[in-house]
């Protein structure tokens, strides 16, 4: 089986990491999407409501796991047997940033990072910029799936 974990914090789930997933599952058997936890780190939506908005997300696909994992995402791929690690990438500066951890994480153990690239409608979208207009009050619903729409954290 070809297993793929795709780490993040999905604070929320953008329309660019539905992107990556669904093209993601033409290539791999399986994808676990792996919810980092990460006690130093504030976050806008609690991990049961990331856990739920992508759960119902990819409520019939029977393809992705959701899952939260603390520590080395190696360690995570490991543990859950998956011999890929999938991640993706909208400009040059994600591709530097990635780059040395899939560099890093290949030092450490045998797990491959497969790249791909955000669909160019799409490229723009990241999380830290869906939660700054969630907090401006601006129209945040042409940027993530319903799960995240219906959601709606006051």
């Amino acid at each position: 089986m070809r297993r793929a974990v795709f780490p993040g914090s999905f604070d929320p789930i953008t329309l660019g990491h539905y992107d990556i997933i669904e093209r993601g599952l033409t290539l791999f058997d399986e994808i676990i999407l792996a919810i980092g936890v990460n006690a130093e780190k504030k976050y806008m939506f609690s991990l049961d409501e990331r856990i739920e908005f992508l759960n119902k997300t990819f409520e019939h696909e029977k393809k992705i796991k959701v899952m939260p994992y603390k520590g080395l995402t190696i360690d995570f791929c490991k543990a859950q047997n998956a011999d890929f690690i999938l991640r993706g990438l909208r400009n040059p500066a994600d591709f530097e940033f990635e780059k040395a951890i899939a560099h890093t994480n290949r030092k450490l153990s045998s797990i491959e990072t497969l790249f791909l690239l955000t669909s160019s409608g799409k490229s723009y979208i990241s999380s830290s910029i869906v939660r700054d207009v969630i907090r401006n009050n601006g129209d945040y619903t042409v940027l993530v799936p319903n799960a995240v729409r219906i959601n709606k954290k006051q």
